[in-house]
């Protein structure tokens, strides 16, 4: 019988690493109907005075998020740039459109992984809110 490998502790960790961030996001209060309201309230001086009640999940997410959207916004950066369409030298009759393969993976492109950040990033969309 063969036994499963052991995962890779180096991609288990990230994937840890990631899951909590998926899971503090999601416990944290959207600000995005709020957001739209306080930007009529901005005074003289750039800002705007406001009193409200933050959850601590709220205020753990906001400590953090900045930090954590330069990370992710570098790793899709990162990843735009492993996973590039190249010609794949193949011999078409359609030379306008030639056989193209991602430079990183060699799938056809678009790659899975092409694919899957332009489902996530590629068009602004409506994030459903959390009740």
């Amino acid at each position: 019988m063969k036994a499963d490998k052991p995962e890779d502790p180096q991609r288990q960790g990230l994937r840890e690493r990631l899951e909590a961030i998926l899971i503090s996001t999601e416990k944290a209060t959207s600000w995005n109907e709020q957001a739209g309201r306080l930007r009529g309230l901005v005074n003289h001086e750039g800002y705007v005075p406001i009193r409200t009640r933050l959850a601590v999940e709220d205020l753990e997410f906001l400590a953090e998020a900045r930090t954590e959207l330069l990370r992710f916004s570098e790793l899709g950066l990162r990843l735009l740039e492993l996973h590039q369409p190249r010609d794949a030298g193949g011999i078409t009759s359609d030379t306008a459109h030639p056989i193209l393969r991602c430079r990183s993976c060699m799938w056809r492109w678009p790659c899975p992984t092409f694919r899957a950040m332009s489902e996530s990033f590629g068009a602004p969309r409506d994030v459903p809110e959390s009740a």
